[in-house]
C-alpha cells in the first residue's frame, strides 16, 4: 500500500492521549473492539481516532460514520471533531442515519416517497386493543407498546413470537398470555398499515429488507461509507446488529466501543453478547482496555471496582479493573435512616448544606432505582426551597415552554433596534413565555418550566459575556445551533433520575437512595442473569459521581414500621468502605421458602395430571371451570398495575395473571398460605404480601357482612 502524506496536525492529535487512548487513535485501519471502563475517555479516544484517520489521509471524512445511541452523544462527537479539525464525518444515531438512507432510496426501491414515522406508539397500540375487544389502560398500554419494540428489535413476526417469548421465558405485559400477545402485535401492524405510517423499529427493517434485497442500493450505501465506529456497543440489539452487518458487506473497518459493566437494558433487547464476541467475528481484532479514570475520586473509583468485583475477588466477564487518575477526595458513605420519609429528609438537608457551602445545584444529583422514589425527594427539596428537574421527560429543546420560548425570541428578533441590552431584552421576552424574575414558590413541574426558561435567560449573559455586540438575531441563531446539536444549556438545580436515566452522564455529588435489596436488586429480578444486570445498574449509578458518593437506605418504608430492610447485597465486601453497616444479613424469609411444599402436579377439582406452567401455578386444569371471585381477581389486577406503574416496570413482572388467579382462587388468610402459592416467592411475599393480603381480607370481609 502506498503510503500518504502525513497532514502536519495528525501526530499533535496522538500527543492528546494516553497511552491506551493513542493505541486507540493510532490504528485506524482494520477491526478494533474497545473495553471502555466508565470515566476513562472513550468519546476522546474514538474522536481522536477519527481525526487522525482524516488527518493523516487514511480516511475521507464523508466515508467515515460514526454511530452514537443519543442525540446528545452525537452532537457531542461532532462538536469534538469540529474542534479537532475534523468536518464532513457523519456523527449519528442509529435511526437518524437509517432514516436519512430510507428516505433517500425508498423512492428507487419501493416507488413514492417513505411513509411517517410515528413519533410515538401509543394510539396505535390502543387502536389495536379496542380492534381485539381488551381494556388495556395507559400503564398497559405502555408496557404493550414496549413489548411490540422487543419483538421487533429481536427480528420477530407475530407468527415467530409466541415461541421466542417462551424460550426466553418473557411474560407478556398487561395479563395478555403468549398467543394473545401476537394478535395484538398483528393488528398493531394492520393499525400502522391502514394509518400509513411506520414506528422506530420498522426504520431500521425496512432500511434493512432493503439493503438486503436491492444489491445495486447496497453496493451505493456501501461506496458512500468505508469506516465504521459504532460507541456503546454493549447495547447494540439483534435487529441494529443486521443493520450494522449490511452497512458493512463483509468488510472489516469498523471500531466498536463499550463496556459489558454497563449493560443494563437487556430488558429492550440489548445484549453484550454481540461485543464480547465480536473477536470471534473478526479473528485479527485489536482489543484495547480504556481503564484510566479521570472522572472519579480514587475513593469513588475503588467502591465502583468493589461493586463489580466477583465472588472469587477478580474482575467479573468482560469488565475491566478502573485505575484513578485523580488526587485523593473524601470517601464515599453509608447513611441509614429509619423509614423512607427521614431518608428524604437526610438527603434534602445534606444537599441544603452543600448548596450553602457554594456548590451548583446543577452538579448535584439524586438517583434512585424507580420513578416512584422520587416523589419524597421532591417533596423534601421544595420545602427547602432548592430548586430540582427530573431528568428522563423531553430533551431540553422538545419542551414545550422552550419551544414557544424560541417561537417568542425569532419574533422579537426581527425588532431588535439595539436600544435594549441583549440580557434584559432576552428576560422581557420570556416573560410572555410565562417566565416571571422570581422563581416559584413551588416546586414539581412548574419549577421545572422555569428553571428551564431561566436556562435560556442566563445563556443570553454568556453570549454577552463573549461577544458584547451580538443581538436578538445572533442569539436565535446560537439556539438554533445548540437545538441541532442536541447542546442544551445548563439548568440551575438538583438532578433527580433513576439510574437508566443516568447512565452517560456526570456530576460532582451523587445521592444513591434505596441502597437496600428490593430496590437494588429490584424485587422482581430473580434469575441470576437479572440479578447480575441489576449489580451493573448499581455499578453506573455509583461512577456518576466526581468528587462525592453517598449511598442511603432505610429500614422500613412508613415512620413507626417495623425495620425490616437489609442492604444492599451488591454492598458486601465494601465494609472497608463504608463500614459495618454496609454488611447483607441472611434474608429473614429463607425458612419460609424452605418449607414451601413441592408445586402441585395435579389438579384440585378432577385429578387429572397438570400439565403446563400455568396450570401448576393455579392448581386445577384449564379445561376445569374456575372458582375464583372475578371481583377479586379484578381488584388484584388493578393493584398490580398501580404498583408497576410505580416501579416502572412491567405489570407482569409483579405478579403474573396465573399468579392472581391463584390468589383469587385460593382466598389465602396469611402469609403462610400466600407463599405456598406457586409464584409468589420469597422477596415478592416480603414486598408486596402485605398490600395482597389486605385486598383479599377486605373482600373476605365484604362477603361475610
Amino acid at each position: 500500500m502506498t503510503s500518504l502524506p502525513v497532514h502536519p496536525g495528525a501526530d499533535a492529535v496522538l500527543d492528546a492521549l494516553d497511552p491506551e487512548q493513542r493505541e486507540v487513535a493510532a490504528h485506524p485501519l482494520g477491526p478494533m473492539c474497545v473495553l471502555a471502563g466508565a470515566g476513562t475517555g472513550k468519546t476522546r479516544a474514538i474522536t481522536h481516532r477519527i481525526a487522525y484517520g482524516v488527518l493523516s489521509g487514511t480516511y475521507q471524512p464523508q466515508r467515515v460514520l460514526a454511530v452514537t445511541f443519543t442525540a446528545r452523544a452525537a452532537g457531542e462527537m461532532r462538536t469534538r471533531l469540529r474542534d479537532l479539525g475534523v468536518g464532513g464525518v457523519q456523527a449519528r444515531t442509529f435511526h437518524a442515519a437509517a432514516l436519512r438512507q430510507l428516505h433517500y432510496f425508498w423512492p428507487q426501491a419501493i416507488g413514492g416517497a417513505a411513509p411517517e414515522v410515528m413519533p410515538h406508539k401509543a394510539s396505535a397500540v390502543a387502536e389495536a386493543g379496542g380492534r381485539l375487544r381488551l381494556r388495556l389502560d395507559s400503564p398497559a398500554i405502555r408496557d404493550v407498546a414496549a413489548e411490540i419494540e422487543w419483538s421487533k428489535v429481536s427480528m420477530l413476526t407475530a407468527d415467530t413470537y409466541p415461541a421466542a417469548a417462551r424460550t426466553q421465558k418473557r411474560e407478556p405485559p398487561a395479563g395478555l398470555d403468549h398467543t394473545a400477545m401476537a394478535r395484538v402485535i398483528a393488528t398493531y401492524q394492520e393499525v400502522t398499515s391502514d394509518r400509513g405510517v411506520i414506528d422506530f423499529e420498522d426504520v431500521l427493517l425496512l432500511l434493512a429488507g432493503i439493503l438486503g434485497e436491492h444489491d445495486q442500493i447496497a453496493r451505493t450505501v456501501r461506496g458512500q461509507y468505508r469506516h465504521f465506529v459504532v460507541d456503546e456497543y454493549q447495547d447494540v440489539n439483534r435487529l441494529q446488529q443486521t443493520l450494522l452487518d449490511q452497512w458493512l458487506g463483509g468488510r472489516n473497518d469498523v471500531c466498536v466501543v463499550g463496556d459489558p459493566a454497563q449493560t443494563i437494558y437487556s430488558f429492550t433487547g440489548a445484549s453484550p453478547q454481540h461485543l464480547l464476541g465480536f473477536r470471534s467475528r473478526y479473528p485479527d481484532t485489536r482489543v484495547v482496555e480504556l481503564v484510566r479514570n479521570y472522572r472519579s475520586t480514587p475513593q469513588v473509583v475503588g467502591l465502583a471496582n468493589l461493586v463489580l468485583r466477583s465472588p472469587g475477588g477478580g474482575r467479573r466477564s468482560g469488565s475491566v479493573e478502573l485505575r484513578a487518575q485523580r488526587p485523593d477526595g473524601v470517601a464515599p458513605e453509608l447513611v441509614v435512616a429509619d423509614d423512607d420519609p427521614a431518608e428524604a429528609e437526610q438527603i434534602a438537608s445534606r444537599i441544603a448544606g452543600l448548596v450553602e457551602q457554594g456548590h451548583a445545584p446543577s452538579e448535584i444529583a439524586v438517583l434512585f432505582r424507580t420513578n416512584g422514589q422520587s416523589e419524597g425527594i421532591e417533596t423534601a427539596l421544595a420545602e427547602r426551597g432548592i430548586p430540582y428537574l427530573v431528568r428522563g421527560g423531553e430533551r431540553f429543546f422538545s419542551r414545550k415552554e422552550v419551544r414557544d420560548a424560541v417561537l417568542l425570541l425569532r419574533g422579537g428578533a426581527r425588532s431588535d433596534d439595539g436600544e435594549v441590552p441583549l440580557p434584559e431584552l432576552v428576560r422581557d421576552v420570556l416573560l410572555g413565555a410565562g417566565w416571571t424574575r422570581e422563581p416559584p414558590t413551588s416546586g414539581g413541574a412548574a419549577r421545572e418550566r422555569w428553571e428551564s426558561l431561566a436556562a435560556l435567560a442566563a445563556l443570553s449573559d454568556d453570549l454577552a459575556a463573549t461577544d458584547p455586540e451580538a443581538r436578538l438575531p445572533a442569539f436565535v441563531r446560537e439556539l438554533d445551533e445548540r437545538s441541532a446539536a442536541q447542546h442544551a444549556p445548563t439548568v440551575q438545580g438538583v438532578t433527580l433520575a433513576s439510574l437508566h436515566a443516568a447512565k452517560g452522564l456526570e456530576w460532582d455529588t451523587v445521592f444513591l437512595t434505596g441502597c437496600s435489596d428490593g430496590l437494588i436488586p429490584i424485587s422482581m429480578a430473580e434469575t441470576p442473569e437479572e440479578i447480575e444486570e441489576e449489580r451493573r445498574l448499581l455499578y453506573v449509578g455509583v461512577t456518576r459521581a466526581r468528587d462525592r458518593l453517598v449511598l442511603s437506605y432505610a429500614r422500613a418504608r412508613t415512620p413507626g414500621a417495623k425495620g425490616t430492610r437489609r442492604p444492599s447485597r451488591f454492598l458486601d465486601g465494601t465494609e472497608a468502605v463504608l463500614g459495618a453497616a454496609a454488611r447483607s444479613l441472611p434474608k429473614r424469609r429463607r425458612k419460609v421458602a424452605a418449607e414451601r411444599p413441592a408445586v402441585r402436579t395435579t389438579c384440585r377439582v378432577c385429578g387429572g395430571a397438570l400439565a403446563t406452567a400455568k396450570e401448576r401455578t393455579i392448581g386445577r386444569c384449564t379445561a376445569c371451570p374456575p372458582s375464583m371471585d372475578e371481583q377479586l381477581f379484578e381488584a388484584l389486577r388493578e393493584w398490580r398495575l398501580a404498583t408497576a406503574k410505580e416501579a416502572d416496570v412491567p405489570a407482569f413482572v409483579v405478579f403474573t395473571d396465573a399468579t392472581l388467579t391463584a390468589i383469587a382462587e385460593r382466598v389465602p388468610a396469611d402469609s403462610r398460605e400466600l407463599s405456598r402459592i406457586t409464584g409468589v416467592g420469597p422477596a415478592k411475599l416480603e414486598r408486596f404480601g402485605d398490600a395482597v393480603l389486605t385486598i383479599v381480607k377486605e373482600f373476605s370481609d365484604a362477603e361475610s357482612d
